[in-house]
């Protein structure tokens, strides 16, 4: 009998945990924060470990862990602490966050059978079911006895299994098969690895080993002996044992001579592990360096003095674009290490792990020492390597998006969040975290410094400064004393009188990307929307081509021919004819990145002119090809989204392009004016940025807003006293805490009726310390084929909104509406 108990978290929407038995055989290896393989229903999954108990639930059938799959604990106390913390304050589940915390799960792979239970067993054995008081057709009859041939089970492969849905569920019904799950471990992919077997010298072999070598070598053709002496000084002087491709590629020889060499005993060859792919940011690249001016040292000076004070702080770095933060930023994580403890640097996208992750690789590790890089577009294999370096101390800073806070170091001393203003950093699916509030509260749990940085700081963050909540640094000026670039405005309604022609390329904009051309230099044109156009219209009867699941228009993707929706990923045929009336007046409206770059390419046939946005860079290879093709001058133009828009250093861009520059201004989202404030000024922090002065044209039909007003200014402050006024009077964050709740269900029915029944439970609260709106349509009313329906809270105490939430999940579970019919986040960044 097992006589130890735990509670494991498992993966699953449901706000509780699971107690389990530990085997007498599993105690000493069972821990805190390790991941371990359970029986769950009729499935088995991967859970952690929260803690012990005396004793189980009563009244409940306690199974027992399967299996532990780690040595050390997955999870640090710390990174435990932190997940309690995410499901308390986000309101999310515990099994998921430490979904969302943990690497991918490579050592083992689970496979569903198809398999008779103790019923379906005893109906085979009957002379053909002859005795059964069960009614079954003639190929459910057939099927059962062939899992009564195939020892009970079978694999599940749908359709092919060779019975239908209907048949399938009627045979479940009757409680005469099952469908389970069992795990397999996951064959780790291998390499041969070649070795001199003697592994010393030729002057050191012995006399009777020359011998051997000296007769080998005589019945050899003088080739084959150049050859194997091209191996032998590899293997023995040069590189060391290598895998069998490489040793081929290096000494230029057959397969044949190493497996003659390996048969007479000169070589030894086995099977070793592939741990290590090549690393994406090994590409030799080594930074500039210069030492800091004034502002960035006064700056440094500061962190380094609360470094001194050895305890958790927030300071905000407020650097003009192109002011040298990430040199701050280095110099920062050096002086962290040199105290013994460790660093996170976070980025918004992908694309910056490259810029940022070569600084590190050169200034703090050499290749796969000391700095790791964690993001989605790794594959499995390669992010469970990083990680799992991280937890066993190989690496000591991290660099990745998002969910690299989570990262398993210990003693951590610094985490930076570049760019803190993101939306990136705010993850929308569950557990709705906000990777910036997440890093400052592990820092605080560490007792280490949360460094943000920006020219463009989030109104939460900026009002935080100015209040004293946190330490503001301040750099004005750029490196060198390089000016910012200057930025004018292209009213598209003077063009439009003037030209009475609708393009995406302004006469302006035209003529400055000439003259970029001839002088030599580069462009960036952004423009804030993928595909080639925005949506499909009827001409005759207004109707735009809308996504079947999505109350949303689909997106023309020219190149792939078709139409894409951009939140649940269906894709439709292009119409011919309109779907609603019939009409062949089918119109394509709005331009697109795809678009722009087509464009671009008619208007200057010459020039070398590639695209980045989702589309074209899916990869880490591909983003390291665009970009690097871009720096290293092999392009003239590059188009893209706002991936764009950061933390890039393009030494010879001296012309920067916006397109639609207030598209985002319609979106309904008070937010709207923040966010095209903080793209343009970030995009015109592209031009300028070497020795050649810089340029940026914002295209606009809008250009009295003071969003852009303000941007074409780059007057930070100015846009903050103007944007606070409004969120004042409206009582928006920074000066209230904000929740958003979505109901859903793909029946409109039961959606209508569990917003009703939610409503009555906010009802009463609405008026005592917290304002509420709602219930109401959302503004996507359809997504991913579920009906949607939106509260919106309002508190000036964040914990009034937790209390409160919470007491809505009670009521949730005692009207039996569904945990996922309910979407809670706390601190939302979109509104839609």
């Amino acid at each position: 009998m097992s006589s130890a108990y735990c509670n494991v978290a498992l993966p699953v929407p449901l706000r509780t945990t699971f107690t389990y038995a530990v085997p007498q055989l599993l105690q000493a290896s069972v821990q805190s924060g390790s991941r371990v393989l359970v029986p769950f229903r009729r499935r088995v999954m991967v859970g952690v470990v929260l803690e012990f108990v005396e004793n189980p639930p009563p009244d409940t059938k306690v199974r027992e862990i399967s299996r532990v799959l780690d040595f050390v604990p997955a999870l640090t106390p710390k990174l435990l602490e932190l997940a309690r913390w995410i499901a308390g304050y986000y309101l999310g589940p515990i099994g998921e966050v430490f979904r969302a915390m943990l690497p991918p799960l490579t050592e083992i792979k689970t496979q569903q059978l198809i398999a008779l239970t103790e019923a379906g067993r005893k109906f085979v054995e009957r002379s053909n079911g002859s005795e059964a008081t069960v009614a079954l057709t003639l190929f459910e009859s057939a099927f059962l006895a062939k899992l009564g041939k195939s020892k009970g089970a079978l694999p599940f492969a749908g359709s092919k299994i060779g019975l239908d849905a209907a048949a399938l569920q009627n045979l479940q019904r009757h409680g005469l098969l099952e469908i389970r799950e069992i795990v397999k471990g996951r064959e780790r992919k291998t390499q041969r690895v070649i070795a001199w077997k003697g592994g010393g010298t030729a002057a050191e072999d012995s006399p009777a080993k020359k011998s051997e070598e000296n007769d080998y070598a005589e019945t050899q053709s003088a080739q084959s002996k150049h050859r194997e002496e091209r191996v032998r000084e590899l293997l023995e002087t040069e590189r060391g044992p290598l895998p069998l491709p490489q040793l081929l590629k290096l000494a230029q020889v057959t397969r044949a001579v190493i497996g003659r060499m390996l048969r007479d005993g000169l070589l030894e060859s086995w099977e070793e592990a592939i741990d290590r792919a090549e690393d994406p940011f090994d590409t030799g690249y080594t930074p500039p360096a210069h030492e800091l001016n004034a502002e960035q040292e006064s700056a440094f000076t500061e962190i380094r003095a609360r470094f001194e004070l050895g305890e958790f702080g927030v300071q905000l770095l407020h650097g003009v674009t192109g002011s040298g933060k990430t040199e701050v930023y280095l110099r920062a994580v050096q002086d962290t290490l040199a105290r013994g403890k460790t660093a996170i640097i976070l980025v918004p996208e992908i694309a910056l792990t490259l810029w940022i992750g070569r600084q590190c690789r050169s200034w703090f590790g050499a290749r796969f020492e000391g700095v790791a890089v964690l993001h989605s577009a790794l594959s499995d294999v390669e992010r469970a390597r990083e990680w799992w370096r991280v937890r066993n101390g190989e690496a000591r800073v991290v660099v990745g998006t998002r969910s690299a806070v989570f990262a398993p170091l210990e003693r951590i001393g610094l985490i930076i969040v570049d760019e803190e203003q993101e939306n990136s950093y705010k993850q929308e699916e569950t557990p709705r975290y906000h990777g910036r509030d997440v890093a400052i509260v592990r820092a605080k749990m560490e007792n280490a410094l949360a460094l943000l940085g920006s020219a463009t700081p989030s109104m939460e963050s900026y009002h935080h400064a100015r209040g004293g909540k946190y330490e503001l640094l301040t750099i004005a000026s750029r490196v060198a004393d390089r000016s910012l670039a200057n930025v004018e405005i292209v009213d598209l309604r003077e063009e439009f009188q003037q030209t009475h022609q609708s393009s995406p390329i302004s006469a302006k904009l035209h003529a400055g990307i000439q003259e970029c051309l001839a002088n030599g230099t580069q462009t960036l044109v952004l423009i804030n929307r993928r595909g080639y156009s925005w949506s499909v219209l009827c001409r005759s009867c207004g109707a735009p081509v809308q996504c079947v699941n999505c109350s949303i228009s689909m997106t023309h993707h020219k190149q792939r021919n078709r139409l894409e929706c951009h939140y649940c990923g269906s894709i439709q045929p292009i119409p011919k004819i309109c779907p609603k009336c019939q009409s062949k007046y089918v119109y394509f409206f709005g331009e697109g990145s795809e678009h722009l770059e087509e464009r671009l390419r008619k208007e200057f046939p010459g020039a070398r002119i590639a695209r980045l946005d989702r589309d074209t860079a899916r990869t880490k290879r591909q983003y390291q090809e665009l970009l690097g093709a871009f720096a290293g001058g092999a392009l003239d133009i590059l188009v893209g989204t706002q991936m764009l828009a950061k933390g890039h250093d393009f030494q010879r861009v001296t012309l920067v392009g916006v397109v639609s520059a207030d598209s985002s201004l319609s979106m309904p989202d008070f937010r709207a004016a923040e966010r095209t404030f903080q793209l343009l000024t970030q995009v015109a922090g592209r031009a300028g940025r070497g020795e050649l002065r810089g340029r940026v044209l914002i295209q606009t039909f809008y250009p009295e807003h003071y969003a852009i007003q303000d941007a074409v200014q780059q007057d930070y402050g100015a846009f903050f006293q103007r944007e606070l006024h409004f969120r004042r009077m409206m009582a928006y964050p920074p000066f209230t805490s904000l929740a958003n709740v979505i109901v859903r269900d793909t029946n409109l029915e039961k959606a209508i009726r569990f917003a009703r029944q939610l409503s009555e439970y906010f009802s009463p609260h609405d008026g005592k310390e917290v304002r509420i709106l709602g219930p109401a349509t959302a503004p996507l009313a359809r997504l991913k084929k579920e009906h949607r329906f939106q509260f919106l809270l309002k508190s000036t105490k964040r914990s009034v909104l937790t209390k409160l939430l919470s007491g809505a999940i009670a009521h949730c579970e005692a009207k039996e509406i569904p945990p996922t019919a309910v979407l809670m986040d706390m601190d939302p960044l979109s509104l839609l």
